[in-house]
């Protein structure tokens, strides 16, 4: 009779890589849906802190110029790069001085096409 030598290689079992499976999707269930919520939250606040930034650039323009602001003077001085700080809302800023943001009028294909 001939010894037949086997090579013994280690390796993962089918059960093993399932087991590393279940615990991956298990992470991936429970963090996919936090991350979804806090989305909404994050450009809100993101926003927030934008509206703050353009209020704190009028009130430098404003003292330093002595004139009201408006956007095209912000960004003619250089205190503002760009206006589109957030997505589907336009900087608005009153006679006293007060920023505000808001929505834009977005056109649907229904109301561009012609008859």
């Amino acid at each position: 009779m001939k010894n037949i030598k086997r090579n013994k290689q280690a390796g993962f079992t089918l059960i093993e890589m399932m087991i590393v499976m279940l615990v991956i999707s298990v992470i991936l269930i429970i963090t996919i849906p936090n991350v979804a919520r806090h989305n909404a939250n994050i450009k809100t606040k993101g926003c927030e802190g934008f509206q703050k930034m353009v209020e704190a650039q009028v009130q430098a323009y404003e003292m330093e110029k002595n004139e009201p602001a408006t956007i095209e003077k912000l960004k003619s001085a250089g205190y503002l790069k760009d206006a589109k700080g957030c997505p589907g809302k336009e900087v608005v800023i009153e006679a006293d001085g007060t920023v505000t943001l808001k929505e834009t009028e977005t056109k649907t294909a229904a109301d561009t096409s012609t008859n």
